[in-house]
């Protein structure tokens, strides 16, 4: 499997990487949290546009996103709109969507961008821009109402994957344990026969809880810890999933 480096984090390899996502609705909201955030010592820090009270606006969110990368200095920054039918909090268009990646894929200020395979209407094109900006793709799909059947997990990671993703990433809604160890195993396979490209697995809710911190038993390479507010059900604080994820990582090499 192909390791991924982002401003020199190497994602794919060694204990899964820490992404903590920013949940401002304002500039100033967004600045005190990135003083928080970074005390935390994140691998990458993920901002979750639609938190943005002015993100259904291209000009204002560029404007956000010019103040707030400075600030992150050296840490990674995953540029994300979560669509409202995929767990995000603002309903718009698809055109807006497609229309704002375009725009800050061309702003070049950004370090990777999360696209959703099924929400982009031209989901290509954005990879290849991407791409051509040399900006690192996470292909994503998030599903909150339930855990889709084994094949059809497997199957969305690796259409991901074909359609040029760097990462790949799949969060689902855990009814019962059974499902959340359905997504483990599926994550295995990919570890061990499907997977090219670095991918993340995550059961959501508190049910979810082992999927975010068994990452490196079954190749999942990232999980997201929570810093001044999390942005899905079960996420936990940063603090203890760095704790965690590095106990771990000790045990496994010992």
């Amino acid at each position: 499997m192909n390791v991924v480096t982002v401003n020199g984090v190497p994602i794919g390899k060694g204990i899964p990487k820490v992404i903590i996502p920013l949940m401002g609705t304002t500039l100033e909201e967004l600045k005190l949290e990135i003083a928080t955030v970074k005390q935390e010592q994140p691998d990458i820090i993920e901002w979750r546009v639609d938190a943005l009270n002015e993100g259904n606006s291209i000009h204002a969110v560029l404007h956000v996103l010019s103040e707030i990368k400075p600030l992150l200095e050296e840490v990674p920054l995953l540029f994300t709109f979560r669509s409202f039918k995929e767990g995000g909090e603002k309903k718009t268009t698809l055109e807006f969507y497609d229309k704002l990646l375009q725009k800050v894929i061309e702003s070049n200020n950004i370090d990777l961008i999360d696209i959703e395979l099924f929400t982009g209407g031209n989901v290509h094109t954005l990879v290849q821009k991407a791409k051509q900006q040399h900006i690192s793709v996470l292909l994503s799909n998030h599903d909150f109402k339930t855990t889709p059947s084994t094949d059809e997990m497997l199957s969305r990671l690796l259409a991901m994957q074909n359609a040029g993703a760097d990462i790949t990433k799949l969060a689902v809604m855990p009814n019962n344990m059974g499902d959340v160890l359905r997504l483990l195993t599926v994550a295995e396979m990919m570890k061990t026969s499907h997977a090219t490209q670095p991918f993340i697995t995550i059961a959501m809710g508190p049910l979810g809880v082992l999927s975010r911190i068994a990452g490196e038993f079954v190749g999942s390479a990232a999980s997201f810890g929570s810093g001044k507010q999390a942005s899905a059900p079960g996420q936990i604080t940063a603090a203890e999933l760095k704790y965690i994820l590095k106990k771990i990582h000790m045990y496994l090499q010992a």
